[in-house]
């Protein structure tokens, strides 16, 4: 598979077949994923892979926790801006709205899109969840070399026939997550990825979120 293409295939899967996965494949996506540039060749990266009973018992303990914390612990970090500005709120608004569309969620609806939202927290039927951390000394930089990694990560899961979910939603399970895995206080819990073979059947894998055109975010100059 060409690179352009597994770029051009690549999306957030949110409904898997429960096929397993030969994690043997997943260290070499892993190997070579690694390959990713770091500033200062820091390599700031860590992850950890979860499958089978390691896997479901995550999910059962997020699920014991929910009955106490519907909505989580609160996060290490700001998933999005607290004051999120145009054009970004609207996109944010409108991929969120075609998604539940997709699977003719209305808007009102609120019980079903809890529940739809809520299989994030289950990989969305994955059968390899990873969780993913970066050292707490690490700054912006450092951030931008982890999201290289897990870019290589997913598009190297096409190469394989995988698809993937990267999944933000798993920072506010973070003390349920660094209890369950011992992960050191010096790692922060960043987010989850979901990584398996897509359901093609599932009506929301058919959602193809749009792009703004190269002329709304790049300039080119030429001359002095």
């Amino acid at each position: 598979m060409k690179v352009s293409e597994a770029i051009e295939t690549r999306k957030s899967v949110r409904a898997f077949k429960s096929d397993p996965i030969d994690i043997a494949v997943v260290k070499d996506m892993l190997a070579r994923a690694a390959r990713a540039p770091s500033g200062g060749n820091l390599q700031p990266w860590r992850i950890y892979v979860l499958w089978g009973a390691a896997r479901d018992e995550l999910i059962r303990r997020v699920k014991a926790k929910m009955r106490e914390t519907p909505m989580g612990e609160t996060p290490e970090y700001h998933i999005y801006p607290p004051k999120l500005t145009e054009p970004y709120r609207t996109r944010r608004h409108s991929i969120g709205e075609a998604m539940y569309a997709s699977m003719g969620i209305a808007r009102e609806d609120r019980e079903r899109r809890l529940r739809q939202f809520v299989r994030n927290w289950e990989f969305f039927g994955a059968p390899v969840g990873a969780i993913f951390t970066i050292d707490r000394q690490m700054q912006q930089g450092q951030w931008a070399d982890l999201g290289m990694f897990m870019e290589n990560v997913m598009l190297l899961a096409r190469e394989y026939g995988l698809h993937t979910c990267p999944q933000e939603a798993w920072a506010v399970w973070h003390e349920t997550i660094r209890a369950y895995l011992s992960v050191p206080d010096n790692e922060m819990i960043f987010c989850g990825m979901a990584i398996g073979f897509a359901d093609e059947s599932a009506p929301i894998n058919r959602l193809q979120s749009d792009r703004a055109d190269v002329e709304d975010f790049a300039s080119f100059r030429e001359n002095a």
